[in-house]
């Protein structure tokens, strides 16, 4: 496709739009695609166009992920709960209503084979080490808020403190074997970095909206796609079966996948406090609290309609490298409903584990941009977690080393959207006002 304007309707798979706050119709400018993109696309790689044409089918994948594997466990590849009601939603919703590019369909095919590949592994190895299902996760710390609120800075902040660790971009995405402290993981980096940076090879631009590479510290939303249960799958595509399916779903079985992935990552270390990260923790936190009982948690607070501008443009980027279909109003419309309960819920909430003293640390974007390492020192002040003077100074030579803007300016707009300004401060009111949330879109 080479048109650069890609349009948004008001309407289409994900139902009618309000009319009270649907605006005006909306257009995104798509970025143009390198030209390797534009040739896999038109079919000119044939081993990518021949992957590309085989369908998304649960027993076609597994019977793949099985012969690359190497493994033929007999059975479902499952730990824990089933996966196959998610696997059997989404497969579909990717084939009939996601509208994929050959690249998309290569790179989707390939994210779901590594994710199956890894659970056949995961069986395997806890046939021979059954124990590492029992490994204790000490008192993590996790990071969390609306995207596009400073949680990935934040994040990489904490994880400058020796004392704690973050898993990496390679280990979330091939955890199995469990490293070994000092090992040489060149090869499981490379296979790391080459998905990863991926998406930015097929859309340049998306560096200056959030970097993606195999040793920077991941959002541990990766670990939960093992469970396919995964808001990662709706950022990627436009599957709004799976997104309504995924709205509804117990998330308990992701979680424990989630618990199991660091549990493997760590039964080679000496046990560490892990520093995580990720907004979806957002919407289920008594289920996090429920895995993680001593879970300490950081909120980190923004305009709602500036994070609802920048996330729904990150989205547009990510589904642009798989399809060229981008409904910018749709994606809107979506994270608006979907943070407005969030947010709101964090008001008056329900579960009282989250107002016990010293759970819960809310910090504001703006803090965070003006001092980052003291915004980072708030957390371990309401955490009662000592904060060396080595954890201080890796954080300051990490805000030294990465200056704003040094991959170039992210430019989005709230009235892109096409939603009604006045419509959306009301409906995220409760929020800002119980957190003093200053305006940033006028």
């Amino acid at each position: 496709m080479t048109a650069r304007q890609v349009r948004a309707t008001a309407s289409g798979r994900s139902g009618p739009v309000e009319a009270s706050r649907y605006v005006r119709p909306v257009s995104w400018m798509a970025p143009e695609r390198p030209a390797w993109v534009q040739l896999v696309n038109a079919g000119g790689v044939p081993a990518i166009a021949d992957v590309a044409r085989s369908p998304f089918t649960v027993q076609g994948l597994l019977a793949e992920a099985r012969a690359e594997a190497g493994i033929d466990d007999g059975g479902d590849c499952d730990f824990g709960a089933g996966f196959r009601e998610p696997l059997e939603i989404l497969l579909p919703s990717l084939e009939e209503e996601s509208e994929l590019t050959v690249l998309g369909r290569f790179l989707a095919r390939r994210q779901l084979l590594r994710l199956l590949r890894v659970r056949l592994q995961v069986v395997r190895y806890l046939q021979e080490d059954p124990g590492a299902v029992d490994e204790p996760i000490v008192a993590p710390l996790v990071v969390t808020g609306a995207p596009r609120t400073g949680t990935t800075v934040l994040h990489a902040l904490l994880a400058c403190d020796p004392a704690l660790r973050a898993p990496l971009g390679w280990e979330l995405l091939l955890p199995l074997p469990p490293p070994n402290p000092g090992a040489d993981e060149q090869a499981r980096i490379a296979l790391a970095e080459t998905e990863l940076r991926g998406f930015a090879g097929a859309d340049p631009g998306l560096d200056a909206i959030h970097e993606y590479g195999a040793r920077n510290p991941k959002e541990c939303l990766s670990a939960m796609s093992f469970a396919f249960r995964s808001e990662e799958f709706v950022v990627r595509y436009g599957v709004p079966s799976y997104t309504r399916w995924l709205a509804g779903c117990d998330m308990r079985p992701a979680y424990e996948y989630h618990r199991l992935v660091l549990a493997l990552l760590q039964r080679r270390f000496p046990r560490p406090q892990w520093v995580l990260k990720s907004p979806v923790h957002l919407h289920s936190l008594s289920t996090l609290l429920d895995v993680y009982p001593d879970a300490r948690i950081a909120v980190t607070h923004r305009d709602p309609l500036a994070v609802l501008g920048s996330v729904s443009s990150l989205v547009a980027h990510l589904r642009w490298v798989h399809s060229d279909r981008v409904d910018l109003a749709e994606i809107g419309r979506y994270h608006a409903a979907l943070y407005a309960r969030s947010l709101n819920a964090l008001v008056t909430p329900t579960d009282p584990r989250l107002i016990e003293p010293g759970r819960l640390h809310s910090g504001s974007f703006a803090d965070l941009s003006a001092d980052p390492i003291g915004a980072a020192e708030a957390c371990y002040v309401t955490w009662a977690q000592p904060m060396s003077g080595m954890a201080r100074a890796k954080m300051a030579e990490y805000v030294s080393a990465r200056p704003r803007g040094r991959h170039g300016s992210h430019e989005y707009a709230f009235a892109e959207l096409g939603l009604d300004i006045a419509v959306e401060r009301t409906r995220f009111a409760p929020y800002t006002q119980r957190f003093d949330v200053p305006d940033e879109v006028q």
